[in-house]
């Protein structure tokens, strides 16, 4: 498992942009598939975007494709979320994950298969 702190979240207005960032804490996790996942009030956490460990693929659900982009430095030790367009229905937690022990080329878009978890970021678009 690795330590993991979520930042760069905050109150936009619809249609505006923010940055998420993830850092790791005392280790790596650049062998690691990631992922962001949100979780809105009275809902279940949902899968968001993910990328294997090279950076080289990744994955989003329907809902963020074409407005949110994931990316990662591994030489930093960071992860990230590009989000634009933003809208109201995007209000929520955001969490970033690592899956420390699954297969890095497999981008695993069920939370039970991540095994390390920041402590969130809120995220709040205002209408």
């Amino acid at each position: 498992q690795v330590q993991l702190a979520e930042s760069g979240g905050g109150l936009v207005q619809v249609g505006g942009s923010l940055r998420l960032s993830c850092a790791a804490i005392g280790r790596t996790f650049s062998h690691s598939a990631m992922g962001w996942f949100r979780q809105a009030p009275g809902k279940e956490r949902e899968f968001v975007a993910g990328v294997t460990w090279s950076g080289g693929n990744t994955y989003y659900s329907d809902s963020v494709k074409g407005r949110f982009t994931i990316s990662r430095d591994n030489a930093k030790n960071a992860l990230y979320l590009q989000m634009i367009s933003l809208k109201p229905e995007d209000t929520a937690v955001y969490y970033c994950a690592a899956d420390t022990d699954g297969n890095s080329w497999y981008i695993p878009t069920i939370q039970n298969e991540y095994d390390s978890w920041g402590q969130g970021t809120q995220v709040t678009v205002s209408s």
